[in-house]
């Protein structure tokens, strides 16, 4: 790493740190090799790139190793000399885990607001306790919005209702709108097909043949 090169952080980089509740000389060793072009752990390159004391760095280090933040791997240089480097995989995994809970977090708050919308009320207790136990059944948050709109096209703005639908659905084999949309789309074009050959039968011919 050159010495005027400027660290990069992404806003989700520092929530993570801060959830993890980081010191400074933490936070700042990560970024450090967040950044790093050479993740191998040198104490006098890092202090000095960092102006924090070595004796803290080395704090941080050990910190970070043991919270399971950082990780040490080991790989080989051009030559075939095997070294250690610092792996921020353990970090990554955690901020991947934090943001699908915290976006799983935002959707069920979504699809609560979605239902109040079309419902045109606030939801009770009862009905907010179900759709919640929807989601955690793993319905897909798109299943269940799409049994809400057949729910409101049908004029039954009911969560029982809904529930039979997801029920249904669900014993069908469906997982998502595509699903339900194909199965739809089928079971019209049989009705139709079926209309069509009723209209085309001729009718009369089958009365004189009898």
């Amino acid at each position: 790493m050159s010495n005027n090169k400027k660290f990069v952080v992404e806003a989700n980089f520092i929530e993570e740190a801060m959830r993890l509740n980081l010191s400074l000389s933490e936070f700042l060793l990560l970024l450090y090799f967040e950044n790093a072009d050479d993740a191998t752990f040198d104490l006098e390159k890092i202090s000095s790139k960092l102006k924090v004391d070595s004796n803290q760095i080395l704090e941080a280090f050990n910190n970070l190793i043991s919270k399971k933040i950082i990780d040490l791997e080991s790989d080989k240089d051009l030559v075939g000399k095997r070294y250690d480097k610092v792996s921020l995989n353990n970090f990554y995994q955690k901020l991947a885990l934090d943001q699908k809970q915290e976006n799983k977090a935002k959707l069920e708050e979504n699809i609560f607001t979605k239902f109040e919308s079309e419902f045109r009320r606030p939801l009770t207790g009862t009905e907010f306790e179900i759709i919640k136990a929807w989601l955690e059944k793993m319905y897909s948050e798109e299943l269940i919005l799409k049994a809400l709109e057949e729910a409101v096209y049908n004029g039954a703005t009911s969560i029982r209702y809904i529930d039979t639908i997801l029920y249904e659905w669900n014993k069908k084999g469906f997982k998502n709108r595509e699903d339900v949309d194909n199965y739809l789309k089928n079971r019209y074009e049989n009705k139709k097909l079926e209309e069509s050959f009723i209209m085309d039968y001729n009718w009369l011919d089958e009365d004189e043949n009898k």
